[in-house]
């Protein structure tokens, strides 16, 4: 009987084992907002070489340790080894997906506030391409275009994080890749519409637009049409503000997250800005730290007539303004 117990006891202890949480693969990249530990293993703290974060310095995202992580997997180029773990309080996720658990099917999960939330991405193209090369719309930056003195569209992605692919068939969800993103349905709009989109969202060269769609508009809970003209509406407002101005008279030159969050702030009123995030990339070939996105909390029904004024300061203050310094890059590869 001794032994049979013992058997026993050894199987519910591997069966224990093999039901721990396996690391949650993640995309997109992580932006540290303070130097924080880069270490190997989360349990024991071991750190090879003792390494750090770099403040508004950007990683590549490769997974957490569950699915609402403690910590990120990120690759610190350099390190050895490269893949190291941090917490997420370190810094914040610029796009892919920070969360993995979508929601049910055809539901959409609430916010904690009970209105409908929002993060706004606008790009930064020159920067994005330093680091994309290879990229349709990258192939073919030109001075004259819209994308060398405006902002662009990179997404409007309802919250909470991990708020995704609503209704969605599981063949579209295995097609969400950049590599088969022309495998996705195509998206549907009006003439004028898609005219616009394809100025302000360059990435519509790469079939970025079937993206966004698949993953976050399907969770807008309005058409494709309606999706798509409510961020542009938006984008309008931006390209139309103070903040689009800093940006090109400081093109080649190094701005601050206070100056882009004063600049909010002159156009949209006081406090708009503590609802602004910067962040930052590395161009690989020249080390520089560049200004590649930004990223605004928004909160309330969006539709044709909505200000973004109204929008941003109806959302919670971001409790950080993310990357503290970067280059505004000039279009083509430098």
């Amino acid at each position: 009987m001794r032994v049979w117990a013992l058997w026993g006891s050894m199987v519910l202890a591997l069966a224990g084992a093999g039901a721990a949480h396996a690391d949650v693969k993640m995309s997109g990249t992580f932006v540290a907002d303070s130097a924080c530990p880069a270490t190997q293993a989360i349990k024991n703290g071991k750190n090879p070489g003792n390494v750090s974060t770099e403040a508004g310095k950007s990683y590549d995202l490769l997974a957490g340790n569950k699915d609402e992580p403690t910590h990120y997997l990120i690759q610190v180029p350099g390190a050895d080894p490269e893949r190291r773990w941090v917490k997420i309080s370190c810094g914040h996720v610029s796009g892919g997906s920070a969360a993995t658990t979508p929601a049910p099917s055809g539901q959409t999960k609430p916010s904690a506030s009970g209105k409908p939330e929002y993060v706004f991405a606008l790009s930064w193209e020159p920067a994005f391409c330093e680091t994309k090369a290879s990229k349709p719309e990258c192939k073919v930056q030109n001075p004259t275009e819209f994308d060398a003195s405006h902002f662009t569209l990179h997404g409007l992605w309802p919250q909470p994080n991990g708020n995704f692919y609503c209704q969605v068939p599981a063949a579209d969800k295995a097609n969400d890749n950049p590599a088969h993103w022309g495998d996705l349905p195509p998206v549907k709009l009006d003439a004028n519409t898609r005219a616009e989109l394809d100025q302000v969202m360059p990435g519509t060269a790469s079939k970025l637009e079937r993206h966004e769609w698949i993953k976050h508009g399907t969770c807008y809970g309005k058409s494709q049409q309606e999706y798509f003209s409510d961020a542009l509406n938006l984008m309008r407002a931006v390209n139309a503000s103070a903040v689009r101005d800093l940006f090109t008279k400081n093109i080649g030159k190094q701005l601050t997250s206070d100056q882009i969050r004063g600049a909010f702030n002159a156009t949209f009123g006081a406090g708009a800005g503590d609802r602004v995030r910067v962040s930052c990339l590395v161009d690989p070939s020249s080390g520089r730290r560049l200004i590649g996105e930004i990223t605004l909390g928004l909160s309330g029904p969006i539709g044709p007539d909505s200000k973004l004024a109204d929008l941003l300061m109806a959302s919670a203050p971001t409790a950080k303004a993310g990357c503290p310094k970067g280059t505004v890059d000039a279009i083509g590869f430098q």
